[in-house]
């Protein structure tokens, strides 16, 4: 077949992908195999559209022609970053990771991902996905947009090796984005960018999370209400914490970290926490503006302006010196996406809870009810928008100090 149908078809591949169309959707307008459009849509990532080219015409980079020392490298790299992971510094340990952490090393010659892979792979050190990928958990499943918005960390470095830590939200239906970067991720941090994210965006009914300490308050103290949750139920949202190590339940903001990255960061030296913002709001507005295919040729913005969203409460107000006053805790729901464990427990702000009749992996719901008259979490198999869903187990929550109500806030 002639090398311009085939460099057209596998843009073609690239373009869906990047409006948001999953490698099945994309698979089948091709009339291609799920494995070819893995195949190109990697390529893509690690060397851009020339990436896209046959491999005759594509410049090799073997592992073999790198020095031993630069291996070893790698493979050093690769051992901190999973020893970081097990620790629960960090979560990301796959290939850009450890190019990204060479590069701070200055390291050269700087491999590329897929030769960092191929190390890898040599010394059998990559990750086993297979049955951790395949996990199910029950998760929201929004129609409309302002119902659901994920919200994760994206880490960079500046030129220079100072690490940024990139806030990215993304409304999971409408695809609108808000994003900033802090030098940091503590919970002021956390409930910073929250606010902003509320300002203009409005307050969505679910705000999904990982379990970064930020977020949830930390993993060393039983029960605590981290301050971000407080924030978030005094503007009237539900926090929702994604299953632990598991980030295709965040699918959508992590596929947003990689666009995010290739046109914010890519061939660029950003040497402040400003260039890094300027950046970002460039990329965001030129972003919203997009058409995408999956939304009907719309852009983000115009779903976003559509649908009608719920603005943050007048009367919403935070102590002067968030890190001294105590932010209360109004009335509400915050939920958990957890796995069952061999002893028949979940682990829940930093309590474990039996959860009968239940095998060890299967997936629940978790919710955590604050209302001034009782306090309690129940397990349930399915999350609240399923058609039907069972409760497994209610247990009652010990907090030691007063919910307010929303009717008095």
């Amino acid at each position: 077949m002639d090398e311009r149908i085939l460099r057209h078809e596998r843009e073609q591949a690239i373009h869906l992908l990047r409006s948001g169309r999953s490698v099945k959707e994309v698979a089948e307008i091709l009339e291609r195999s799920e494995v070819w459009v893995r195949k190109w849509r990697r390529r893509y990532q690690e060397e851009g559209w020339k990436g896209l080219e046959s491999e005759s015409r594509r410049p090799h980079h073997l592992a073999r022609q790198l020095p031993e020392w630069v291996k070893e490298a790698v493979k050093e790299v690769r051992s901190e970053l999973e020893a970081k992971g097990s620790r629960g510094e960090l979560k990301f340990i796959g290939s850009s990771a450890v190019r990204t952490r060479l590069k701070e090393k200055q390291v050269t010659p700087l491999p590329s991902t897929r030769t960092i892979e191929r190390i890898l792979a040599e010394a059998q050190m990559t990750r086993l996905y297979s049955k951790e990928a395949k996990k199910q958990f029950p998760h929201l499943q929004p129609l409309e947009a302002h119902t659901l918005v994920q919200v994760d960390i994206y880490p960079k470095y500046l030129k220079g090796g100072q690490s940024v830590a990139c806030f990215n939200a993304i409304d999971v239906v409408s695809r609108y984005p808000v994003s900033e970067a802090f030098l940091q991720r503590r919970s002021l941090d956390a409930i910073a960018f929250v606010l902003r994210l509320f300002h203009l965006v409005g307050v969505p009914q679910y705000l999904q999370m990982d379990n970064e300490g930020c977020f949830s308050g930390g993993s060393t103290h039983p029960g605590v209400i981290g301050k971000t949750v407080r924030v978030a139920l005094m503007a009237g949202t539900e926090p929702v914490f994604s299953p632990i190590r598991h980030p295709q339940s965040q699918g959508t903001v992590e596929r947003f970290h990689r666009t995010y990255g290739r046109h914010a960061w890519e061939d660029t030296l950003l040497t402040s926490l400003d260039q890094v913002n300027q950046a970002t709001e460039k990329f965001i507005q030129a972003y919203i503006r997009h058409p995408l295919p999956r939304l009907g040729g719309k852009t983000p913005l115009e779903v976003h302006q559509a649908s009608k969203s719920r603005p943050l409460p007048s009367t919403f107000s935070l102590p002067e010196d968030l890190s001294k006053g105590r932010i209360p805790i109004y009335e509400g729901h915050v939920h958990f996406m957890r796995e069952v464990r061999a002893d028949g427990t979940v682990r829940v702000l930093n309590m474990d809870w039996a959860v009968p009749e239940t095998e060890e992996g299967q997936g629940v719901w978790c919710t955590l009810t604050l209302s001034p008259q009782a306090t309690f979490i129940e397990v349930f198999d399915q999350a609240p928008d399923a058609l039907q869903r069972k409760r497994l187990v209610q247990h009652p929550f010990p907090l030691r100090e007063s919910v307010h109500s929303r009717s008095t806030s």
